[in-house]
Protein backbone atom coordinates (compact mmCIF):
# COMPACT_ATOMS: atom_id res chain seq x y z
CA UNK A 1 0.00 0.00 0.00
CA UNK A 2 1.40 3.45 -1.20
CA UNK A 3 2.45 5.84 2.07
CA UNK A 4 -0.56 8.27 0.64
CA UNK A 5 -3.37 5.99 0.89
CA UNK A 6 -2.04 5.19 4.38
CA UNK A 7 -2.36 8.72 4.88
CA UNK A 8 -5.47 9.02 3.62
CA UNK A 9 -6.65 6.03 5.99
CA UNK A 10 -5.09 7.37 8.98
CA UNK A 11 -6.95 10.50 8.41
CA UNK A 12 -10.35 9.21 8.23
CA UNK A 13 -9.64 6.53 11.98
CA UNK A 14 -7.53 9.24 13.78
CA UNK A 15 -9.34 13.07 12.36
CA UNK A 16 -6.81 15.47 12.60
CA UNK A 17 -8.40 18.48 15.45
CA UNK A 18 -6.76 21.56 14.55
CA UNK A 19 -6.32 24.33 17.24
CA UNK A 20 -5.55 27.85 16.15
CA UNK A 21 -3.29 29.99 18.98
CA UNK A 22 -1.60 33.71 18.29
CA UNK A 23 1.69 31.90 18.19
CA UNK A 24 3.14 28.63 17.04
CA UNK A 25 3.48 27.96 20.83
CA UNK A 26 1.18 30.01 23.03
CA UNK A 27 3.91 30.43 26.14
CA UNK A 28 3.13 34.25 26.24
CA UNK A 29 6.97 34.70 26.44
CA UNK A 30 8.28 37.44 24.03
CA UNK A 31 11.39 39.61 25.18
CA UNK A 32 13.01 42.52 22.63
CA UNK A 33 16.47 41.80 24.44
CA UNK A 34 17.29 39.12 21.40
CA UNK A 35 16.73 41.92 18.51
CA UNK A 36 18.59 44.65 20.62
CA UNK A 37 21.92 41.83 20.09
CA UNK A 38 21.07 41.34 16.49
CA UNK A 39 21.04 45.10 16.02
CA UNK A 40 24.24 45.57 18.41
CA UNK A 41 26.09 42.80 16.49
CA UNK A 42 25.15 44.43 13.23
CA UNK A 43 26.41 47.46 14.33
CA UNK A 44 29.65 45.87 15.09
CA UNK A 45 30.19 44.12 11.85
CA UNK A 46 30.20 46.89 10.64
CA UNK A 47 32.71 49.03 12.39
CA UNK A 48 35.01 45.92 12.13
CA UNK A 49 34.52 45.85 7.98
CA UNK A 50 35.10 49.19 8.22
CA UNK A 51 38.64 48.99 10.11
CA UNK A 52 39.46 45.99 7.38
CA UNK A 53 42.99 46.50 4.94
CA UNK A 54 42.91 45.55 1.46
CA UNK A 55 45.73 42.24 2.51
CA UNK A 56 44.27 38.90 1.69
CA UNK A 57 43.86 38.44 5.89
CA UNK A 58 41.30 40.80 5.56
CA UNK A 59 39.38 39.85 2.43
CA UNK A 60 38.87 36.47 4.17
CA UNK A 61 37.74 38.57 7.37
CA UNK A 62 35.43 40.51 5.11
CA UNK A 63 33.08 37.56 3.63
CA UNK A 64 32.99 36.29 7.50
CA UNK A 65 32.00 39.86 9.21
CA UNK A 66 29.26 39.88 5.87
CA UNK A 67 27.88 36.56 6.98
CA UNK A 68 27.39 36.98 10.44
CA UNK A 69 26.26 41.27 9.57
CA UNK A 70 23.07 39.68 7.15
CA UNK A 71 22.29 37.22 9.60
CA UNK A 72 21.98 39.13 12.75
CA UNK A 73 20.02 41.77 10.42
CA UNK A 74 17.65 39.00 9.74
CA UNK A 75 17.04 37.53 13.14
CA UNK A 76 16.47 40.97 14.10
CA UNK A 77 13.60 41.22 11.20
CA UNK A 78 12.55 37.76 12.72
CA UNK A 79 12.81 38.99 16.25
CA UNK A 80 10.56 41.75 15.28
CA UNK A 81 8.23 40.24 12.83
CA UNK A 82 7.41 37.64 16.29
CA UNK A 83 6.68 40.61 18.73
CA UNK A 84 4.68 43.16 16.02
CA UNK A 85 3.04 40.13 15.07
CA UNK A 86 2.08 38.49 18.04
CA UNK A 87 2.33 40.56 20.98
CA UNK A 88 0.91 43.78 19.84
CA UNK A 89 -2.36 44.58 19.57
CA UNK A 90 -5.23 47.30 18.53
CA UNK A 91 -4.89 48.63 21.84
CA UNK A 92 -1.54 48.91 21.88
CA UNK A 93 -1.30 50.64 18.49
CA UNK A 94 -4.18 53.09 19.94
CA UNK A 95 -2.44 54.09 23.01
CA UNK A 96 1.13 54.07 21.02
CA UNK A 97 0.49 55.35 17.08
CA UNK A 98 3.77 55.66 16.76
CA UNK A 99 4.46 51.88 16.49
CA UNK A 100 3.74 51.03 12.78
CA UNK A 101 5.96 53.61 11.15
CA UNK A 102 8.47 52.53 13.39
CA UNK A 103 8.45 48.86 12.98
CA UNK A 104 8.16 49.66 9.44
CA UNK A 105 11.21 51.44 9.16
CA UNK A 106 12.98 49.22 11.45
CA UNK A 107 12.22 46.32 9.56
CA UNK A 108 13.68 48.36 6.26
CA UNK A 109 16.28 49.62 7.74
CA UNK A 110 17.30 45.94 8.93
CA UNK A 111 16.43 45.17 5.13
CA UNK A 112 18.98 48.14 4.43
CA UNK A 113 21.96 46.64 6.65
CA UNK A 114 21.95 43.46 4.95
CA UNK A 115 22.41 44.95 1.24
CA UNK A 116 24.97 47.49 2.44
CA UNK A 117 27.41 48.18 4.51
CA UNK A 118 26.51 51.07 6.66
CA UNK A 119 27.29 52.05 10.00
CA UNK A 120 24.55 54.76 9.89
CA UNK A 121 22.12 52.37 8.67
CA UNK A 122 23.22 50.06 11.79
CA UNK A 123 22.74 52.34 13.92
CA UNK A 124 19.45 53.50 12.92
CA UNK A 125 18.48 50.24 13.49
CA UNK A 126 19.61 49.57 16.82
CA UNK A 127 17.84 53.13 18.17
CA UNK A 128 14.66 52.31 16.38
CA UNK A 129 14.68 48.31 18.02
CA UNK A 130 15.62 50.64 21.48
CA UNK A 131 12.33 52.73 21.01
CA UNK A 132 10.33 49.29 20.30
CA UNK A 133 11.92 47.90 23.16
CA UNK A 134 11.06 50.97 25.51
CA UNK A 135 7.86 51.06 24.55
CA UNK A 136 7.19 46.95 24.69
CA UNK A 137 8.45 47.19 28.02
CA UNK A 138 5.85 50.16 28.86
CA UNK A 139 2.91 47.99 27.26
CA UNK A 140 3.59 45.95 30.00
CA UNK A 141 3.79 49.25 33.04
CA UNK A 142 7.44 48.37 33.09
CA UNK A 143 9.74 51.68 33.63
CA UNK A 144 12.70 51.50 31.69
CA UNK A 145 16.51 52.13 31.62
CA UNK A 146 19.32 52.60 29.03
CA UNK A 147 22.26 50.99 30.02
CA UNK A 148 25.80 50.88 28.50
CA UNK A 149 26.34 47.74 26.87
CA UNK A 150 30.06 46.19 27.80
CA UNK A 151 30.99 45.09 24.59
CA UNK A 152 33.22 46.51 21.84
CA UNK A 153 30.30 47.98 19.71
CA UNK A 154 29.85 50.53 22.38
CA UNK A 155 25.93 51.38 22.57
CA UNK A 156 22.90 50.67 24.94
CA UNK A 157 20.70 48.39 25.52
CA UNK A 158 17.30 48.89 26.89
CA UNK A 159 16.28 46.93 29.95
CA UNK A 160 13.05 46.71 32.24
CA UNK A 161 13.96 47.78 35.34
CA UNK A 162 11.99 45.77 38.64
CA UNK A 163 10.07 47.67 40.98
Amino acid sequence: MNVSIKNKLLDIVYPTNYAFAHCDIPCGIYDPHTAQLDALTVVRMNQLIADLGDDSESQTKLGRYMSVKETHAESCKNELRIIWADYFKPEHLEKYPELHDLFWKAMKNASKTRQQVSLESAEELLESVRKIAEIFWASKGSETKRQAFPSPAGGEIVYPVSN
